[in-house]
């Protein structure tokens, strides 16, 4: 089941941050780079985010989320996130579908993840996501940017 996340409330920030950690801890391996901003996140972080986050229940675990901001033109996914105890479940295609399918046709939506990040751009390739650019934010390290209309 998908529903809103209160995200301001301390046990729902504490909840989504036990499925972030690990879930980017992974991919820290696979794209070979530790510096992922959201490995550093704080219960407190999450509170005073402005994103809207989207969960994914099973049962009454939180199993995976997305995040996004948004304006009348654009969607910004900010984070899809599955904890690894829950991988290859469908979740993150439930979440991307169900934002995916909220969205204004009028308004583009945008993700980034990293350039060594095969399943997650194959994911967003599957949904018809386009890489529009890769942008190296450090020496050797690239992020690719993609794009859904």
């Amino acid at each position: 089941m998908i529903q809103l996340l209160n995200h301001q409330d301390i046990c729902t920030a504490e909840q989504m941050l036990a499925v972030q950690l690990p879930a980017y801890q992974i991919e820290a391996e696979l794209i070979k780079f530790a510096g992922i901003p959201q490995l550093n996140d704080t219960p407190q972080n999450i509170m005073s985010s402005k994103e809207v986050f989207l969960g994914y229940f099973e049962q009454t675990k939180l199993g995976g989320f997305i995040s996004f901001t948004e304006t009348d033109e654009l969607i910004d996914i900010c984070r899809l996130v599955v904890h690894p105890n829950y991988f290859r479940k469908g979740i993150a295609s439930s979440l991307l579908k169900c934002l995916l399918s909220s969205r204004q046709s009028s308004q583009q939506v945008i993700v980034t993840t990293g350039a060594k990040n095969a399943p997650a751009i194959r994911l967003y390739e599957q949904f018809g996501f386009t890489k529009t650019k890769d942008i190296e934010i450090e020496p050797d390290f690239f992020i690719t940017e993609l794009t859904y209309c």
